[in-house]
């Protein structure tokens, strides 16, 4: 007996000894049981796991109700206090994280599985989902420094990685952006952060240079009246100091006299003056008798 007694002692054995004492105890324990008492040890478990299963899964659902609306509260704190948009998504995604872990956690423990060893296991089973995901952990990374430099905002029109369109939202490890035909364009953050990016929200002034040919034999003064004209009649040409249109001849062609067009706008205005620009050279220029060439070839035939 004394020999049993040091076998089952805990303090005497390692953990994997220990386990497996406590179950020939138990199993020891049944056999010295009848058929009824069993049945009662059975059914005692039973209702035992099931309310910890119910008790588990309320406990849940309740914890994911109040991270939603903390989220909710975090989100009009954020507003109220104009906290950058894309910070404020950034913390959403990681506070909704973290608060999930300590979710499951609770749960975990009370389904009876020791906190503890859980967590061992979860950081276990994170370091090796880290080594094998290293390229997750440098997009999450990637976004840490996007936040943290701003290279762009959401809402800013952006140019990365061959791709352009309207930043949507900054999350943890990726960044989603609008194309202007409505296609959603998700990029890893790690590639975006170590690229070049070209911003073109990031100023509120861009330039526009049209490069427009006439024909050989029109009155260059007059075409450049012409288009002085069209761009002092458009209300979203800027005339500021050192932002002066300039209309100016800057290629003689095989066909045609190139003249460049160039004249700054608002950011916001940028596409709709280019367009409009452009119509009213193509309308107004030939009723000031500038014309438009056509390419020409000449062909002489020896004989």
């Amino acid at each position: 007996m004394t020999w049993f007694m040091q076998l089952t002692d805990p303090g005497k054995l390692p953990p994997d000894s220990v386990i497996r004492a406590s179950i020939m105890q138990k199993i020891e324990r049944l056999s010295d049981m009848s058929g009824e008492e069993i049945f009662r040890t059975i059914a005692t478990w039973t209702v035992q796991l099931v309310g910890k299963i119910i008790l588990a899964l309320i406990i849940y659902y309740v914890g994911r109700w109040l991270i939603k609306r903390l989220l909710h509260l975090l989100g009009a704190i954020f507003e109220r206090r104009e906290v950058d948009v894309s910070l404020a998504s950034f913390l959403r995604n990681l506070v909704e994280i973290v608060l999930m872990i300590v979710l499951i956690s609770i749960v975990v423990g009370v389904l009876g599985i020791s906190t503890t060893s859980f967590m061992a296991i979860f950081a276990s089973a994170g370091l090796a989902v880290g080594m094998a995901l290293s390229g997750t952990l440098q997009n999450f990374a990637g976004g840490v420094m996007i936040l943290l430099l701003k290279p762009y905002r959401i809402g800013d029109y952006i140019e990365a990685q061959g791709q352009a369109g309207t930043v949507k939202e900054i999350r943890l490890f990726n960044t989603i952006i609008n194309t202007p035909d409505n296609k959603m364009i998700i990029i890893p953050n790690n590639s975006i952060s170590t690229s070049i990016i070209n911003n073109y929200s990031k100023e509120n002034r861009r330039r526009i240079d049209l490069n427009i040919s006439i024909s050989y034999g029109d009155d260059f003064d007059v075409a450049r009246a012409a288009f002085l004209e069209i761009l002092d009649n458009d209300p979203r040409v800027l005339f500021e100091q050192g932002r002066q249109p300039l209309v100016a001849l800057t290629n003689l062609g095989d066909s045609a006299v190139v003249v460049l067009v160039r004249f700054w706008v608002k950011s916001s205005d940028y596409w709709d003056a280019y367009f409009a620009v452009n119509e009213a050279i193509y309308k107004q220029l030939p009723e000031k008798g500038i014309h438009f060439p056509f390419p020409q070839l000449d062909v002489r035939i020896a004989q």
